[in-house]
């Protein structure tokens, strides 16, 4: 967290942080963080659980109200994330959480783009996705990464929500390339889901993913 503070970087990201907090739509109550990957091995994943850390403490969460999955952590990163006072969810939901009409902040830095449309589908409302911050990959650079074909087959509900979700992109600074590249802070204003064709809420089928041929996702059970 030091490091953070003291290289600027993390002064210069509040503002996005602080940008879907400034219109109407209430603040995060609880945290849910997927894919933070081995801290104890990797400084990159240091660095994203102490952004995490300070982000709780800049949106006033308890660390008690944030839960943590990653089938990679071992037993002693477990241990040290419960000694933080943070919560670990029991299994591997896929990314499949809702907000049971609770602000929730996700954060998601890095995770496969399955994770994302998981987690839309699981809140597929202009009622749910109203209470969702997203910190991850930049739906923007999904869209034109991927031919149009594939995010609409494979990632359908990143592909229906654009026209529905606003995103302020991370800072870059050198120090940190690797860690928060291609990161946003995205929110989805009540007022623009609205405006969204009422057909795009009509298909809310799990996704299935069986012609994805480059799946970025451990599946449960796996």
């Amino acid at each position: 967290r030091d490091d953070l503070l003291s290289s600027g970087f993390w002064a210069a990201s509040s503002g996005a942080v602080r940008a879907p907090l400034s219109g109407p739509a209430e603040p995060p109550a609880r945290c849910v963080c997927y894919g933070l990957g081995r801290f104890g091995r990797c400084p990159a994943a240091r660095y994203q659980l102490a952004f995490l850390l300070l982000l709780l403490d800049e949106l006033r969460v308890p660390p008690a109200r944030c839960a943590l999955f990653d089938p990679a952590f071992s037993a002693r990163e477990a241990a040290v994330l419960r000694e933080l006072g943070l919560c670990l969810l029991p299994e591997n939901e896929e990314g499949k959480h809702g907000v049971e009409g609770a602000a929730t902040l996700f954060y998601m830095v890095h995770c496969g783009k399955a994770l994302y449309n998981n987690l839309l589908w699981s809140n597929w409302s202009p009622a749910a996705l109203s209470k969702l911050v997203i910190i991850g990959n930049s739906f923007r650079g999904i869209e034109e990464r991927l031919l149009s074909r594939i995010l609409e087959r494979d990632y359908s509900y990143i592909a229906k929500v654009l026209k529905g979700v606003e995103e302020v992109a991370l800072p870059s600074h050198p120090r940190y390339l690797d860690t928060f590249n291609d990161t946003s802070v995205h929110w989805f204003p009540l007022d623009k889901l609205q405006e969204l064709s009422p057909e795009v809420w009509d298909f809310v089928e799990e996704p299935m993913y069986q012609d994805c041929e480059d799946l970025e996702i451990i599946r449960k059970g796996e």
